[in-house]
Parts: structure tokens; C-alpha cells; sequence
């Protein structure tokens, strides 16, 4: 019997990843970029099980089935196949931050899945092997093997990978609005985006050119513009959205009263800029001088926690008894 545990920390974009050209192989429709965050862990533990006739799934110590549980056992078909070894596996998972509500919890589950399950069935990979089969359960998942910053380019199968940038430091204040679990997938968001959204198009068009200005802004050491592309890229993807027929809005009146207060903050002289995920949660990011007071500033609308970049995903343990 092979058991691994895995942990990984969830990842927030700065440039947007909405929208896949493949959904089998989880191909982007534009590159992203993201920083991995050092709060918010989902640590997971696959056991192989011999005797076993079906996979088994526990999240935060409640068992879980339907469409959670096929998502698992179908990656873990992957790896069964990459690997040789037929046996079923039980999956015992906890998220230390809210779950499926828009802050990633997707991406450091996936991430440590990944981690946990190839070395549990015995597959050795380097980081970029680790990162693209990570993608194929959830696509920003890939970007949470990388610690601190990491770029994930469109590519192809073999090239759709996340790969570590340098990026100036700074501090990410995550702003808990909600903790529930949205009624809207992630998933289902993005198709519904790609069928009836008129600003699909020109969602692809300036994600495309706001990665490559990011890049730019990241190797220059521009704070001030790393803000600016994060914020306006952010909105564009929740304009998109909300054009969606029937529309889907994720940020509630609460977020939208969070970017209000940014900007306010940024008025005022204090550099500050917001973005959001899929979700009503609202991230700022801020120079690490400042987080302190942004923090501060943005207290009264939910639980404020200030995160800095975090490391990749990284194994914990791993036994094999014969």
C-alpha cells in the first residue's frame, strides 16, 4: 500500500485565465499570470488501496460524491494510466481557506492532488511534468506548483505549462466576503461566457496584449503599472461575464463597495489596486510597506488576512509498506 501527502497554496491571477480553446486537455484561451500565495493550503493525502473497487473522496473529513468525486476519480485515471498501476485510491483532502468561492481553492487542490497522487502511484516528474498534470484537473491549478510568481503560456499540450518570473515583491490583502460556495461554477462560467458573452472576443484580444505588458511591467520592476494591468484586467473579465446570457454576476454590492475603497485609498496617495476571481471575494495588492494599512483600511467589509508569495506545492510525507 503507497500513501503520499501533498500540500499547495492557492494562486491569484493578475492577468485572468477565463476560457479554454480545449476542455479535455485544459488548453487556455490566453496565457495568465498569477502569484502563489503562502495562506489558504489544501493539503491531501492519496492512499492506494488494493482490495478497493472504486476511489473514495473526503473533503474537510466529509465524504464526497457526484460531480466532485468524478473530477478526482477521472484524474486519477490519468495517472493510473501514465502510471501502470490499476489500483483504486482513497483521497482525503482539507482547504484551510473557503471552498470553490472564487479565492482558488480549486487551483491548490488540484496542485496538491497532482503532487500527492504521481508520487503515490510511483510516476517520477520534474516540476513541469507535475505543473501540466495538475492543468488537466484544473486549469489555474498549474500555476500553484510554482512558489512566489508564475507565468502559464497558452501553449499546447506539452507546452502549456506554468514557469517561474521574477516579479517585484509585494503583498496580496485578501478580503473574505463570503465564504460559501457560489452558485455559478467556474466552469460553467466560462462556457456560458465563450457561447453568449459579445465581449468574449475582445476578452482574448486584451488579455493577450495585458500579458505580454505584464511581463514587461514585472521584468522593469513597475509596481504602479503591475497595478494598473491587474485592476483593469480583472474588470474586463467581469464585464464579460455579467454581458453572459443570462447574465452571471459574481461581485456583490460589498465587492464593488472593496474597489470603491481602493481607489479611494490610491486618491488619497496610498498605492493600492484591486482584482477579484470568480467570486465575490476582493484581493488588493499593495507594496509591502503598505499592506499593513490597507489591510487596515479595508477591515470593515469581511476578514482581512495579508499574504505574501507563497511557496509551490511540496510533498509532505510519503510510506510504503509492502
Amino acid at each position: 500500500m503507497t500513501t503520499a501527502t501533498a500540500r499547495a497554496y492557492p494562486n491569484i491571477a493578475l492577468v485572468k485565465y477565463w476560457g479554454k480553446r480545449d476542455s479535455t486537455l485544459m488548453l487556455p484561451l490566453t496565457g495568465s499570470m498569477s502569484m502563489t500565495l503562502d495562506d489558504f493550503p489544501t493539503v491531501t493525502t492519496v492512499e492506494r488501496q488494493p482490495d478497493a473497487s472504486a476511489d473514495t473522496f473526503e473533503l474537510g473529513g466529509e465524504v464526497v460524491t457526484d460531480e466532485p468525486l468524478r473530477r478526482v476519480a477521472e484524474f486519477l485515471d490519468l495517472v493510473r494510466e501514465r502510471s501502470g498501476v490499476r489500483e483504486f485510491a482513497a483521497v482525503r483532502s482539507k482547504n484551510e481557506g473557503p471552498t470553490a468561492a472564487g479565492l482558488a481553492s480549486s487551483a491548490s487542490g488540484f496542485a496538491a492532488l497532482a503532487l500527492a497522487t504521481s508520487k503515490a502511484y510511483g510516476l517520477s516528474l520534474e516540476p513541469a511534468d507535475v505543473s501540466r498534470l495538475a492543468r488537466r484537473g484544473s486549469g489555474s491549478a498549474t500555476r500553484s506548483i510554482i512558489p512566489h510568481f508564475a507565468v502559464w503560456r497558452a501553449g499546447d499540450d506539452e507546452t502549456s505549462v506554468a514557469e517561474a518570473i521574477d516579479a517585484p515583491d509585494m503583498r496580496m490583502i485578501v478580503v473574505v466576503v463570503q465564504a460559501r460556495q457560489k452558485e455559478v461554477s467556474s466552469r460553467e462560467a466560462m462556457k456560458r461566457t465563450a457561447a453568449t458573452s459579445p465581449y468574449h472576443q475582445g476578452w482574448i484580444t486584451t488579455t493577450e496584449e495585458a500579458l505580454e505588458s505584464m511581463i514587461e511591467a514585472c521584468a522593469d520592476g513597475d509596481f504602479t503599472r503591475i497595478g494598473r494591468i491587474t485592476e483593469t484586467n480583472a474588470m474586463r473579465m467581469h464585464a464579460a461575464i455579467q454581458a453572459c446570457d443570462p447574465p452571471i454576476r459574481y461581485l456583490a454590492p460589498q465587492s464593488i463597495a472593496i474597489f470603491d475603497r481602493i481607489r479611494a485609498l490610491r486618491d488619497a496617495g496610498m498605492e493600492t489596486y484591486g482584482t477579484a476571481d470568480a467570486g465575490p471575494n476582493v484581493v488588493a495588492i499593495s507594496r509591502p510597506e503598505d499592506a499593513d494599512a490597507v489591510a487596515k483600511a479595508l477591515a470593515e467589509f469581511g476578514e482581512v488576512r495579508v499574504m505574501a508569495p507563497g511557496p509551490g506545492a511540496e510533498l509532505l510525507a510519503d510510506s510504503e509498506a509492502q
